[in-house]
C-alpha cells in the first residue's frame, strides 16, 4: 500500500478491505493458472512460466481444501531446473512424471542431493534453500507439491518475508540417509505406524502395513516428513475390495498412486452421491464432514496418498488432534468415530460396485460380508 494515500483515500481502502483473502490476492497475481474445481487431473492440467520458479506452473485450489492447503504444480523442461528456493511454507512433492533430482543445502553449507523419479515423495527442512533439477535431456518432469502456503500467506501478508526469509531451522535437517530413502519406523498400532523421512523413491512399491478396521485387506503407512507440519499417509485396498466410508475435517489433497476406480462422497441425508473416478495423476479433497469412500475396480490393488495439514507428531489443528482419541477414522459412527460400518453402509453402495467390477472383470472378494447371490439379482444385465 502506498505511503502517499490521502486520509480520505485510506478511510476508503480500509472499508473497503473486508473478507480478504491473502493467498488467493497472491495467487491471482503469480501469472499463473489458477484452477478450482473439486477434482483435478493433474497430467492433462495446463502450466504455464512462473517467474517466481523460473519453470512452468499451475495452482490448483481444491473445492475441499479448508484453506489450510493448495497444490502447486510444476512442469520441468528437458534439461531444465527450478529457480533457487527457500520458503516458510512447508512442502510434500509427489513426482507424477519424469526423473530428476533435487539439491537441497544445510545451514552448515553442506549440499544433499537424490535422484527421484516416477511416484517419489519427498519434503524439505522448513525454509531451506533447494532446487529442482530434470534429469533427462529428451523428457519433461512433472511434480505437484501440497503446501500450506495458503494458511502461511494468509497469517503474514508479507511475500518478501515468505519467500526471502534468512533464518535457518537446523533442528529439521535430519541425519544424511533420510535423504536416500533410508527412514526409521515407529509402530503405535494398526493405522499408526510412522515411518520418519525425507525421501520416499517409490511410493508404489512401499511396504505399507495392515489396518484391517478401515476395510477387507486395507492397508496403510502413516509418514513423518522432514519433521514438518504437513502430514501424509498411503492407503490400498487389494483386488477385488473397497474401503469402509469415512469423514474427517478439510484439506486432505488425495493423489491416486496406482489402481483405477472410483470414490462416492455424501453429506449425511443427501439423496445422491459426487462420484470422483480416478487413475493416476488425479487429485481431489474431500470437503469438512462430507463422508468418502474408495473403490477399487481395476485388476491392480488400489493405492492412494493423501496430503494435509497436521501429521500424527505434530497435529496443528484441534480435529486432527481429536480424530487420535475417541474421534477416529476406524471407529463406527455409532461408536462416536468417523467410520461407516460395511453393515450399516446404503445399499446401493455394494450394488454399484458390483456393476462396475462386473464391466472390468473384476471377481469380488467381499461375498464372506454381502449377500452378494441376492444383490447381484438385482442387477439388471447389460
Amino acid at each position: 500500500m502506498s505511503t502517499k494515500l490521502t486520509p480520505d483515500d485510506l478511510e476508503k481502502y480500509k472499508r473497503d478491505r473486508v473478507l480478504v483473502d491473502s493467498y488467493l490476492e497472491w495467487a491471482e497475481g503469480e501469472g499463473v493458472p489458477v484452477i478450482e474445481d473439486f477434482g483435478v487431473d493433474l497430467l492433462a492440467t495446463e502450466t504455464k512460466p512462473w517467474a517466481r520458479f523460473g519453470c512452468n506452473g499451475a495452482i490448483v485450489n481444491l473445492k475441499g481444501r479448508g484453506n489450510f492447503c493448495s497444490t502447486f504444480l510444476f512442469d520441468l523442461a528437458p534439461g531444465g531446473s527450478t529457480a533457487p528456493q527457500r520458503h516458510i511454507y512447508e512442502d510434500v512433492y509427489y513426482v507424477l512424471s519424469g526423473h530428476g533430482s533435487t539439491q537441497v543445502q544445510a545451514e552448515d553449507g553442506r549440499t544433499h542431493s537424490f535422484e527421484w523419479g516416477p511416484k517419489s515423495l519427498f519434503a524439505l527442512p522448513l525454509n531451506a534453500p533447494y532446487r529442482l533439477f530434470n534429469g533427462s535431456g529428451t523428457e519433461p518432469a512433472r511434480l505437484a507439491t501440497t503446501t500450506n502456503a495458503c494458511m502461511v500467506m494468509n497469517l503474514y501478508r508479507d511475500t518478501d518475508f515468505v519467500f526471502g526469509n534468512p533464518e535457518w531451522f537446523s533442528d529439521r535437517e535430519q541425519q544424511d540417509s533420510w535423504y536416500s530413502g533410508e527412514g526409521e519406523m515407529t509402530p503405535i498400532r494398526p493405522g499408526r505406524v510412522l515411518w520418519d523421512t525425507n525421501f520416499v523413491p517409490d511410493l508404489s512399491g512401499f511396504q505399507l502395513k495392515a489396518w484391517e478396521a478401515r476395510g477387507k485387506g486395507s492397508a496403510n503407512m502413516q509418514f513423518i516428513l522432514a519433521d514438518g507440519v504437513m502430514g501424509a499417509h498411503v492407503s490400498e485396498m487389494p483386488v477385488g475390495t473397497y474401503k469402509k466410508g469415512h469423514r474427517h475435517g478439510a484439506g486432505l489433497h488425495i493423489f491416486l498412486v496406482h489402481g483405477e476406480g472410483y470414490s462416492l462422497l455424501w453429506y449425511p441425508g443427501d439423496k445422491d452421491y459426487v462420484r470422483v473416478d480416478w487413475r493416476h495423476g488425479m487429485l481431489f479433497a474431500p470437503p469438512a464432514g462430507m463422508f468418502h469412500q474408495h473403490f477399487d475396480t481395476s485388476m491392480d490393488p488400489a493405492r492412494y496418498l493423501a496430503v494435509g495439514l497436521g501429521s500424527k507428531r505434530y497435529p496443528v489443528i484441534y480435529d486432527r488432534r481429536a480424530g487420535s482419541e475417541n474421534n477416529r477414522s476406524d471407529v463406527s459412527i455409532k461408536e462416536g468415530g468417523r467410520q461407516i460400518e460395511y453393515a450399516d453402509q446404503d445399499p446401493r453402495i455394494h450394488a454399484t460396485w458390483l456393476k462396475e467390477i462386473r464391466r472390468t472383470g473384476v471377481a469380488s472378494q467381499m461375498g464372506d460380508i454381502f449377500d452378494e447371490a441376492s444383490i447381484l439379482k438385482q442387477i439388471p444385465a447389460e
